[in-house]
C-alpha cells in the first residue's frame, strides 16, 4: 500500500496539474484557438512549470541546497517555492499580454498568489501542502470558470474534488504533512482563483 501512496504523489505532482489543467481547459470549454495557439500554449506551459521546476531542482540537489526532490524540510522549500512564484507570476504575465488568453493567465496569477501565501506560512514554520494546494486551484478555477460562462462543469470539479482526497490520504499515510497542512492547501487553493478574479 505504501508504494501505491508513493505513485498517487508522484503522478499527480503539482508539476502535473498546470498543463493537465489547462488542457482540459482547451478540451472542454468553448474556445476560438487555432491548435498551433493551443500547441504553443500547452509547451510554453510544460517547459515553463514542469522542466525549469525538474532543472531547478536538479541543480539545488547538485549544490546540496536539498536533499531530495521531496523537499521535505520547511526551510529546503523557501527557494524553489520563492523562484515558482515568479515563474508563475511572469508566466500569467507573458499569456495576458502576449497571447491574449485571459482565463489562463488568471490559472497562472492564482498559482503565484498561492504560492505567495505558503511562502508566508513557511516563515511561520507550517508546511502547506502543495499537492493539495495545485489540486485546490484546478477546482476552484473550474468553478469560476463555470460561473464566468455559466457553463455547468460537475465532472471535472467531482473529479478533483476526488483525486484531491486521494491525494490527501497519500500525503498523510506518507507522513509529508500534518492533517491541517492538507486541509489549508486545499482550502487556500480553492479560494484563490475568485480572491484573484475579483482583485484583477
Amino acid at each position: 500500500m505504501h508504494r501505491f501512496y508513493k505513485t498517487i504523489s508522484a503522478v499527480l505532482h503539482p508539476i502535473m496539474v498546470p498543463t493537465t489543467g489547462v488542457l482540459l481547459y482547451l478540451l472542454i470549454l468553448p474556445n476560438s484557438y487555432t491548435s498551433r495557439q493551443k500547441t504553443a500554449l500547452l509547451a510554453l506551459i510544460f517547459v515553463t512549470t514542469y522542466l525549469v521546476p525538474i532543472l531547478i531542482l536538479e541543480l539545488f540537489k547538485k549544490f546540496n541546497l536539498i536533499n531530495n526532490f521531496n523537499i521535505n524540510g520547511v526551510k529546503e522549500r523557501k527557494v524553489p517555492v520563492a523562484l515558482m512564484i515568479i515563474v508563475f507570476y511572469l508566466l500569467g504575465n507573458t499569456i495576458e499580454n502576449n497571447i491574449k488568453m485571459t482565463d489562463i493567465s488568471l490559472l497562472f496569477y492564482t498559482s503565484s498568489i498561492a504560492l505567495t501565501f505558503v511562502y508566508l506560512c513557511l516563515t511561520y514554520q507550517l508546511k502547506v501542502s502543495i499537492h493539495l494546494l495545485s489540486l485546490g486551484i484546478s477546482t476552484g478555477f473550474f468553478i469560476l470558470i463555470g460561473f464566468i460562462y455559466n457553463y455547468s462543469l460537475p465532472a471535472v470539479v467531482i473529479g478533483n474534488i476526488l483525486l484531491a482526497g486521494i491525494v490527501a490520504n497519500s500525503r498523510l499515510h506518507l507522513k509529508m504533512h500534518q492533517p491541517k497542512e492538507v486541509y489549508l492547501g486545499f482550502l487556500s487553493g480553492l479560494i484563490a482563483p475568485f480572491v484573484v478574479y475579483n482583485f484583477l
